[in-house]
């Protein structure tokens, strides 16, 4: 495969030296891009785009061809996993996922199996495999997945869920079963990310959206037990470079020591934290990525620009930060200010690296 010609991105993760501060976005291949929108109508819905390597790969490559950024993100779904056990995803229009077969019983856990990557979900592996060789070592591919606890909530919920009473029922009578659960979703994203790794994934992230829905004590035992699980079964190295892993709980601010401790290389930040202030507690432990509010994008370049250098500032000097917003670009943005928020990262942080 081709050598990087941008490995900041990755540099950063392990907390070597940069030149300037990467930067990239959740969700950076996405909705709030017209070109986006023109392919997804091209392939005729959303599921029908993840699931075609060649659109799935122009799609990861559009938010590149706009901006600077310092790394690619495989464009799927976190929901691909589930879907690749028999649940029945779709996707309602307004309403989001919904899937036909969620799992409520003894009898629905025990018909999970673990997904072949290179079976059920080849689509995507061939999708990673196209991504690297359009890439032609431009900058890193990130690959993902979501965390245990979060694919367990659509699973048991059936979809989105505001109160997460099915999945927190479960959970507090029959945590025998819910071990049970997280154990195979677990095993399937070890399996999973290992082989999106193998297929050409260079850093790779585990989203937990709804670990922040947890008590603490239920955070430690339900969600970050298991995506320690998954970080201890992951391959740690590839093409003769490590393959840095990024954990991201959203809310999880309160839990970024005990994230540190699981041998991750980097802990993603939402917004309700202040970046400078965790850098303090975790000291070189991990990296750090994140963080400033998705709807600073809304507001004027000048205003972002100055949310930029706030962020920058509270980091300080060195190297171990990574750029991002804190939670996925919201779909209403314009490409402008997302152009602006690019520019202001490198053009602010090289005083931060001297």
């Amino acid at each position: 495969m081709s050598a990087l010609k941008n490995d900041r991105f990755l540099r950063a993760l392990l907390r070597q030296p940069v030149d300037v501060t990467p930067v990239w976005m959740m969700r950076q291949a996405g909705r709030y891009l017209p070109e986006y929108r023109q392919t997804r109508a091209r392939a005729g819905d959303f599921m029908a785009l993840c699931k075609n390597p060649e659109l799935a790969c122009e799609v990861t490559l559009q938010p590149l061809d706009r901006f600077p950024l310092d790394a690619a993100i495989l464009f799927s779904d976190i929901l691909t996993i589930p879907d690749a056990m028999g649940l029945g995803l779709r996707f309602e229009q307004g309403e989001g996922p919904v899937f036909d077969r969620p799992v409520r019983s003894a009898a629905d856990v025990k018909k999970l199996f673990v997904p072949d990557p290179e079976g059920e979900l080849k689509y995507v592996m061939d999708a990673v495999r196209t991504i690297r060789r359009e890439l032609n070592g431009r900058v890193p591919l990130i690959g993902f997945s979501g965390s245990p606890w979060t694919l367990a909530t659509y699973m048991v919920e059936g979809g989105g869920s505001k109160d997460f009473a099915q999945v927190k029922a479960m959970m507090f009578d029959r945590p025998d079963l819910m071990h049970k659960l997280l154990d195979t979703v677990a095993r399937s994203v070890t399996s999973y990310l290992n082989a999106q790794i193998a297929a050409g994934a260079q850093a790779v992230q585990i989203f937990d959206t709804w670990g922040g829905a947890l008590t603490p004590r239920d955070y430690k035992e339900f969600s970050l037990r298991y995506m320690a699980q998954i970080v201890a079964g992951l391959t740690r190295e590839a093409e003769g470079r490590r393959v840095p892993v990024i954990l991201f709980t959203k809310g999880g601010g309160q839990w970024v020591e005990e994230m540190a401790a699981t041998g991750c290389d980097a802990v993603g930040l939402d917004w309700t934290v202040d970046i400078g202030a965790v850098r303090r507690r975790v000291g070189a432990k991990v990296a750090l990525q994140g963080n400033m509010d998705p709807s600073v994008l809304y507001a004027s370049p000048a205003r972002i620009r100055a949310e930029v250098e706030t962020i920058l500032a509270s980091y300080g000097k060195g190297s171990g930060h990574v750029f991002n917003l804190g939670h996925g670009i919201h779909q209403h943005v314009a490409p402008e200010h997302a152009a602006a928020f690019v520019s202001a990262v490198h053009e602010l942080s090289p005083k931060y690296h001297a």
